[in-house]
């Protein structure tokens, strides 16, 4: 049977933009499609905006800390309408410069949903194609418990296009995306409320590294209002009223009502039951919250239809950027680069790029000890770095390492304070290639640096 393409992808974003490069690179015959700006969440509405409001909120600190070193410096203040514009004209330009690589690729742009109709056949808003592998990578999207009032809240999504800076933002959970904002909001001068169902943050972290950022974050001005859940969202002229379930929590008012309580794959409307794709339900914890369905696949990341496959966040296994690239790659490669293999899971590097900063590899001393019961070692530093020495401020770094007793090999790193993703970025080499704490004693530190004692803790 003759095709339009050798590969049809669903989705321009991070997954699938390197796939699509990667198979068009062996000279496959490659289409990609994209409703929305190319780029996908990472680069639209995740991982780059995100970072540059980061950027951002850390300058009232700056300011504030030179004064330690003898600088005087006036009074400052924010053009949100100026900020959030030059993110936006970032945002755009980046996903030119995607379109931009994807043609210098050969890679013929599709702009348009679209929707299988069976396993070789898309629809993109009316016209149909056909192609011999389909690749589906349209990520996921941020979702809402079932709980009155929440159609009055913006998620991740809105942030970044707000018309002017909050007063008061409540957010409502305490994962990794509402721990972020929750220091970037106040970080830029907004008073911030936080609410988790549990006693503390960034559940699955590392126990250390949750109580250091939540510690850190109480002491930047955020309050955190821990085991409840918002019972209603009432309109006020003020902004919102939120009402609690703890029986002596009075209900808080706020102009803006952020909802980060977990995304979900995007699989609505993909047309998966034409093809017979299979999904996988997953189920996110909590009242109010539905079950939802990713697309399962095999280590190749294959489907239960040969020819149609699925990477990213759309499957659930781990929802990062860099995971999602390498995964397309790896797709690719096997596909159509005659070099089958699979994207390793173990042992992925993250950061929360929170205030203060966090960045973890490997296990957690939990994960680490249910593995190996008594057999784990802790290696556990914390301390003022010097750039404090002269501020003033209590700021605090932790660093940590889960050793093997057995072996003496490193199985997680994990560090909370400033440029701890840099960090870690590099311990992670080591720790991917099974190195042990004799290899770390063995390294000359930098000194003075606060990433030396990586290498100095006894």
């Amino acid at each position: 049977m003759t095709f339009d393409y050798d590969l049809f992808v669903i989705g321009a974003g991070s997954g699938g933009l390197a796939a699509s490069k990667r198979a068009a690179s062996y000279g496959a015959k490659v289409a990609i499609a994209e409703y929305d700006l190319v780029g996908g969440t990472c680069v639209i509405r995740g991982c780059v905006p995100k970072k540059l409001m980061v950027y951002a909120s850390h300058f009232p600190a700056l300011f504030s800390e030179a004064s330690g070193y003898g600088w005087k410096v006036g009074n400052a203040e924010l053009n949100w309408e100026y900020f959030i514009t030059s993110i936006d004209k970032e945002v755009r330009r980046l996903s030119q410069l995607h379109i931009n690589f994807l043609e210098k690729a050969g890679v013929k742009l599709f702009s348009g949903r679209a929707t299988l109709l069976d396993s070789h056949t898309v629809e993109v808003d009316g016209r149909k194609v056909t192609a011999d592998k389909i690749l589906i990578a349209v990520g996921g999207r941020p979702v809402k418990p079932d709980l009155p009032g929440m159609e009055y809240g913006i998620t991740s999504n809105e942030i970044f296009h707000l018309k002017e800076q909050p007063k008061h933002i409540f957010i409502l959970g305490a994962g990794y995306i509402g721990t972020e904002f929750a220091c970037i909001m106040r970080g830029l001068g907004s008073e911030v409320t936080q609410i988790t169902r549990g006693d503390k943050i960034l559940n699955g972290f590392d126990e250390d590294v949750r109580t250091e950022i939540e510690e850190g974050m109480t002491n930047h001005g955020i309050r955190l209002i821990k085991n409840n859940v918002v019972k209603t969202v009432e309109a006020v002229p003020e902004g919102f009223k939120l009402t609690l379930s703890g029986e002596d929590q009075e209900p808080i008012i706020a102009d803006v009502f952020l909802v980060a309580t977990g995304r979900t794959p995007n699989v609505d409307g993909l047309g998966l039951e034409n093809a017979g794709v299979d999904v996988a339900a997953t189920s996110m914890e909590g009242p109010g919250y539905n079950t939802t369905n990713a697309i399962a696949v095999n280590e190749y990341s294959q489907t239960n239809q040969p020819n149609i496959f699925a990477v990213g966040d759309v499957t659930d296994r781990i929802n990062l950027t860099p995971v999602a690239i390498g995964e397309g790659r790896a797709f690719a490669d096997s596909e159509f680069g005659n070099n089958r293999r699979e994207f390793s899971h173990e042992t992925v590097p993250t950061a929360i790029f929170s205030t203060p900063e966090a960045a973890t590899v490997g296990l957690t001393e939990a994960e680490a000890r249910e593995k190996l019961g008594d057999a784990v070692t802790i290696y556990r530093t914390r301390f003022r770095a010097m750039y404090h020495s002269l501020t003033g401020k209590q700021e605090k770094t932790m660093m940590k390492l889960v050793v093997d007793s057995n072996t003496d090999k490193i199985l997680g790193a994990h560090m909370v304070g400033e440029n701890a993703a840099e960090i870690i970025q590099g311990v992670a080499i080591a720790v991917k290639m099974g190195a042990t704490k004799k290899d770390f004693d063995a390294t000359v530190g930098i000194h003075p640096s606060s990433a030396e004692e990586f290498v100095t803790m006894r």
